[in-house]
This record gives structure tokens, C-alpha cells and sequence, in this order.
């Protein structure tokens, strides 16, 4: 049996029942609903030639082409169904909630399964995703210089109950020129979207948000420009912490790090670093000198920072100082100075 679904019982469904993307596998892999479980209709290839019987023969043909090359597939498809469903129940969407869930719930449905097809499809649910982005969050920046511990604070303040968005985590990059190194591959652009959105649907917009200081790219992957244009007109806190700290912080971080690879990482800023700086640079790295190395790239990353700071002169709700050893105190006394602002 198939049941038309609205948004608000898809969110209330998806707690308790699979969600199935019907989709071919390379629609899935540029982007899905969190932990939605892909069984293609139609395949990459079998996507292809319906589509273009679609553009040539017209829509009937398109159908016919679909059916018989899905045909050979329906048990296949039913096994994996039935395996997937939850007391014979399943959530299913394509991209529009149109013909291919219409068919996939006819499939299974022979075989016993209810369906719950998603209105408007995966389309509805990126368009939820953009309406969150344009929230009026309570943003507050964690901001400091390379090497201050943003990530570590901010894990901390999660730890401590906080409402946080590690930007960077769901990257799966730093951030920086080096960001890359020793990371896992980067999601998608759609797929980090739709990662944030989940996390976002999950807060309480009345209480603060705190997120690291970013700019609109981190590395490959980029911040959905609403939610972006909210951050850069948050306030933020400041992390102090020393250069001698920083540099020994960055070469714990970064001194394992291939060396080849680490260089090319450097190449991508020589000219912001300059000709000299990268010489002496490059001529340490090899010498496998890291603390000089870290030194040489502070001095083009803080002064960039600097520079970019006083661009944008954000409010400032105040500095916390720490020696970059253990997280939890600063996390604790920017907890206090948020609810000093919040109080005034």
C-alpha cells in the first residue's frame, strides 16, 4: 500500500521506520538524507539510457525502456526492501517523489511492504535544508589565531552540553592550506549541507550556537552562503594563546605529516608567503627543522588574520587566555562570559 507522506510525518516517520532513496547510486553519493539506505530503481547507466529515450523518443518509450530493464531486477530489488523495512514499513522518496518511488512502491508493495512516499521527494527535503540555513541563529564565533585550539575548546564546550557546530569535523578538513593533510576525503558540498541541516534541526534556536571562525571554504567544501552571512555578523570570543605555544601545538599537529605532501600544501601559499619566506621554509622543512618551519608560517598566517579581523570588526564579547594545554578551561570561562551576555 502507498501512502503519500507530508514533511512534518516524514520527521516524525523517519524516527521509527527506514528511509529508502530510490535514486541511482551517483545521485546518492553527491548527496543524502542522513542514514538513508540507497536501493536504485535504476542504476548509473540504466539512468542514462531512460533518459535519453526520454529526450528522443518521448516519455512513453522512456517508460517502457525502464520497465523492461528493471524488469530482471525485481526480486533483487524486493529481497534488499524486505531486508531494509521495519516491520514491513518503509519511508521512500526519489528526487521529485514521482515516478521512480511510484514504481519502487508498486514493486514491493506485492510483496507486502507499506510505503510512505515522501511528498515533493529528496527536492523538499533540500528546500527544508535552505529555509534552515536562513534562521536567525545565536551564533557565537570562536576566533583566535592558527594554532589557538579552536577545535579542542569548541569540542570541550559540546562536552559540556553546549549547542555546537564543528564545521571543520563534518569537512573533514582544517581549514587552512594544510587543512587536508592526514584527513579522511571530503564530503560533497550538498552532502556537508545536508549534514549541517540534520545538526541544525536538532538545536534549540533560542539558545546560542557556537561555531569556529570561518571563512565561506573550507578547503573543497563551502558553507551555505545564509548561514555563512549569519555567522560573519555574530560576535566573537577571542583565544589567546602565546607563539611559542602555538608553534609547539601546530608541529605536535602537523609534525608526522609527509613531508612531500606537506610541501605541497606550502606551494599553494608561496606567493601570499612570499619568495624569501618559502626558501627558508622549504630549506627547514628538509632539514626536518618543524619548529622553524611553523615559526616561518605564523608569521604569514598571523599577520593575515590580523589583517582579515580588523576588515570585518566584528563585536567582541571578550578574550580568554590559556596556554593551550587543557581545553576545559577555556571552554568553562567562555561559558560564563556567554551568560554574562546573555544576562546584560
Amino acid at each position: 500500500m502507498i501512502k503519500e507522506i507530508e514533511w512534518s510525518d516524514f520527521t516524525t516517520l523517519r524516527s521509527t521506520i527506514p528511509v529508502v532513496d530510490v535514486r541511482s547510486q551517483n545521485e546518492f553519493a553527491a548527496g543524502h538524507i542522513s542514514n538513508a539506505i540507497n536501493i536504485p530503481l535504476l542504476n548509473d547507466e540504466e539512468r542514462i539510457v531512460v533518459g535519453t529515450d526520454y529526450k528522443q523518443k518521448g516519455k512513453e518509450e522512456a517508460i517502457r525502456t525502464g520497465f523492461r530493464l528493471v524488469g530482471p531486477r525485481i526480486h533483487q530489488i524486493v529481497d534488499v526492501a524486505k531486508a531494509t523495512a521495519k516491520d514491513n514499513e518503509l519511508i521512500v522518496h526519489c528526487w521529485r517523489g514521482g515516478m521512480r518511488s511510484s514504481n519502487f512502491s508498486q514493486f514491493v508493495g506485492m510483496a507486502g511492504i507499506k510505503t510512505h512516499v515522501l511528498k515533493g521527494g529528496y527536492k523538499t527535503y533540500r528546500q527544508k535544508a535552505q529555509e534552515y540555513f536562513r534562521r536567525p541563529y545565536k551564533i557565537i564565533l570562536i576566533s583566535g589565531c592558527t594554532g589557538s585550539g579552536k577545535t579542542e575548546v569548541l569540542l570541550k564546550l559540546k562536552e559540556q552540553g553546549e549547542q555546537v557546530v564543528d564545521l571543520e569535523g563534518m569537512a573533514n578538513h582544517k581549514g587552512s592550506a594544510f587543512g587536508g593533510l592526514m584527513m579522511p576525503s571530503q564530503p560533497t558540498t550538498e552532502q556537508f549541507e545536508n549534514n549541517l541541516f540534520e545538526q541544525l534541526n536538532s538545536f534549540d534556536i533560542l539558545k546560542p550556537i557556537w561555531v569556529e571562525d570561518e571563512s565561506i571554504a573550507v578547503g573543497r567544501v563551502f558553507l551555505p552562503t545564509d548561514f555563512w552571512t549569519t555567522m560573519r555578523l555574530s560576535a566573537v570570543v577571542m583565544l589567546d594563546v602565546d607563539k611559542t605555544n602555538r608553534v609547539q601545538r601546530l608541529v605536535k599537529e602537523y609534525g608526522c605529516a609527509d613531508h612531500a605532501q606537506f610541501l605541497e600544501s606550502m606551494k599553494r601559499i608561496t606567493k601570499k608567503l612570499g619568495g624569501q619566506h618559502f626558501k627558508e621554509a622549504k630549506e627547514k622543512l628538509e632539514q626536518n627543522e618543524m619548529h622553524s618551519v611553523m615559526e616561518i608560517l605564523l608569521t604569514y598566517y598571523d599577520k593575515a588574520y590580523t589583517t582579515s579581523l580588523k576588515k570585518r570588526n566584528p563585536e567582541v564579547l571578550g578574550n580568554v587566555e590559556w596556554d593551550g594545554e587543557d581545553p576545559l578551561i577555556p571552554a568553562k570561562q567562555l561559558i560564563e562570559m556567554s551568560k554574562q551576555e546573555r544576562i546584560g
